[in-house]
């Protein structure tokens, strides 16, 4: 009797922001916040995702709706598994008989325990087989970069929590760096910005859109010059709406724009010579949702004086990638970046 594997290849950009999920021949499926509203009484979850985003900042006082993952690794076990269960019942859009391989992104910093707790999240929520693969790696695969081949490619992968900077040759990461800054930390920074400088609380939510609308790594480009925006003022308690420009927000942002450059030039000044070469020739490709922030590339090329392009879709080349990765777990393996999970 012969036994075929039925179920679906997954694969999961597990992100501190948002969670990407790309199902086989179907393509990118969810792209949704890595939220969860629960009840505090009961620990019954309400809702997952773009539904519990909405309630940030707004619940009442039983249900609290939390981000289970904090700087690219798990912070909550129990509810990172019930959200993943979630996403990938949700995806599969069917109560699925044959449990589905699943490939996860992880930040190449990860520690081998919380690698493990990533593969044993994605098996408690019903994968067959679970595999880690490095985002730096994951985001080079999903541009369509040939990193198989004895030429250097260089990676900035900015995600929600973290910042993946890796020089990749033959299907492999010949070194890296990884930093617990990201977009997370431009809201942040936007929000300490405000109480600061404005006397005005905002929430991480207006702090975002802020930063969609006017953050900029390279002001001098920036179309759009100035917002109204509205928050509660620190000093009356009352409602109060001010004008921001844009030369205040890139100062807002500047310190973790700074980190994310310090660890790019870091990675570029541990490469060997003639992968820098080949990174002379190419440029350093951007990926994750940081990519996306308005003029990083130019800044980024204007300090490292090398060419920066943006992938075609930054958000999803994690997920894209871990998709490519499961069609050549053998070559990946081999190359040791990334590991099945233990069969007990």
């Amino acid at each position: 009797m012969f036994f075929f594997n039925f179920g679906e290849d997954i694969g999961i950009d597990l992100g501190t922001a948002s969670v990407l999920v790309y199902v086989k021949n179907k393509g990118v499926v969810l792209n949704e916040p890595s939220v969860v509203a629960m009840d505090k009484n009961s620990g019954q979850i309400i809702a997952v995702g773009e539904e519990a985003r909405r309630m940030l900042g707004r619940t009442p006082g039983n249900i609290v709706a939390i981000r289970p993952m904090k700087e690219g690794v798990i912070a909550d076990y129990e509810v990172t598994e019930k959200m993943l269960r979630y996403f990938i019942d949700k995806s599969l859009q069917k109560k699925f008989f044959f449990k589905p391989r699943v490939m996860v992104g992880v930040p190449s910093g990860v520690t081998s325990v919380e690698e493990r707790a990533v593969k044993q999240a994605a098996i408690s929520a019903g994968a067959k087989e679970a595999f880690i693969i490095e985002e730096p790696m994951a985001a080079a695969l999903g541009a369509g970069l040939e990193i198989g081949e004895p030429s250097g490619s260089m990676v900035v992968d900015i995600g929600g929590g973290t910042t993946d900077v890796a020089v990749l040759s033959l299907g492999g990461i010949v070194t890296s760096k990884s930093i617990r800054i990201g977009g997370d930390k431009f809201d942040e920074a936007i929000v300490r910005y405000m109480r600061r400088f404005h006397n005005l609380m905002v929430g991480e939510r207006t702090a975002e859109e802020i930063k969609i609308e006017l953050g900029s790594a390279f002001p001098e480009d920036r179309e759009r010059t100035s917002i109204e925006i509205r928050g509660r003022d620190l000093v009356s308690g009352l409602p109060k709406n001010i004008s921001l420009n844009v030369k205040e927000i890139h100062e807002a942002i500047r310190e973790p724009l700074e980190a994310i450059l310090g660890a790019a030039k870091e990675v570029l000044e541990k490469t060997p010579p003639e992968l820098s070469a080949d990174i002379m020739d190419k440029g350093i490709i951007l990926t994750g949702g940081g990519a996306l922030l308005h003029g990083i590339d130019k800044y980024i090329s204007r300090e490292t004086q090398l060419p920066v392009h943006v992938a075609e879709n930054p958000i999803n080349c994690v997920a894209l990638g871990t998709a490519k990765a499961l069609l050549h777990l053998d070559a990946l393996e081999s190359a040791r970046s990334l590991k099945s999970q233990p069969k007990y």
